[in-house]
């Protein structure tokens, strides 16, 4: 992956869509929506804290210091967020 596309990738922030709410499980996240309702356990252990998905820090700042393979994991898991409908990227202006 190149360093300007990381970059991107880092600068991404992500807001839970209005009807969606995230809690932390000892599993990891749970997501519901209240459309549904519908919910979506994911066992992401301590990858990303409920705190993030209010979208006041990009996807860099959350992971500082993780390992490049669990900043994949992350990228990945938030992408079908986005695509399931739970979460809705914030653009960073």
């Amino acid at each position: 992956m190149t360093d300007s596309r990381q970059t991107s990738i880092d600068a991404k922030r992500y807001v839970l869509y209005p009807t969606c709410r995230v809690r932390s499980e000892g599993f990891g996240l749970l997501f519901y929506d209240m459309r549904g309702p519908r919910l979506l356990f994911a066992n992401t252990g301590d990858l990303l804290r409920p705190d993030f998905f209010a979208g006041h820090v990009g996807l860099g700042s959350a992971l500082d210091g993780a390992a490049p393979s669990r900043r994949r994991q992350a990228h990945s898991f938030l992408d079908s967020l986005v695509q399931k409908g739970f979460l809705r990227e914030q653009p960073v202006c």
